[in-house]
């Protein structure tokens, strides 16, 4: 069994601070996307289930980032706004942009314009 000492100081495998910092970031990065995507797909729940209740067409089952903000919770301290839109119908034939809000975890709004009744 080969031992470790024998190799000479060059060779050996050291982890630097900067390679903490960089998988810090890295696995921060990482965490961060992750959050997203769940708030995202909270989000899509949300719209969907508002479309229905409405008998509204949601059009391309998406919603897109829009902003990106950092705003005071309920409880004072700083969390991220986030503002997606999508697209929805009443009747088939015309397309209106709708918007959906989140504080941190938390809908805020799902808001819809004026549109027309089929």
């Amino acid at each position: 069994m080969a031992r470790i000492e024998w190799l000479p100081i060059d060779r050996r495998m050291y982890v630097t601070l900067s390679d903490l910092l960089v998988l810090f970031f890295l696995g921060s990065c990482l965490a961060f996307w992750w959050l997203g995507l769940q708030i995202r797909d909270k989000a899509t729940v949300a719209v969907r289930k508002r479309c229905e209740h409405l008998d509204l067409q949601w059009l391309d089952q998406t919603i897109v980032l829009k902003r990106l903000r950092i705003r005071r919770g309920a409880d004072g301290l700083p969390c991220l706004w986030r503002l997606y839109t999508f697209e929805f119908s009443s009747t088939g034939d015309e397309r209106y942009q709708g918007y959906v809000s989140l504080l941190g975890k938390r809908i805020e709004t799902i808001e819809l314009p004026a549109h027309r009744l089929h």
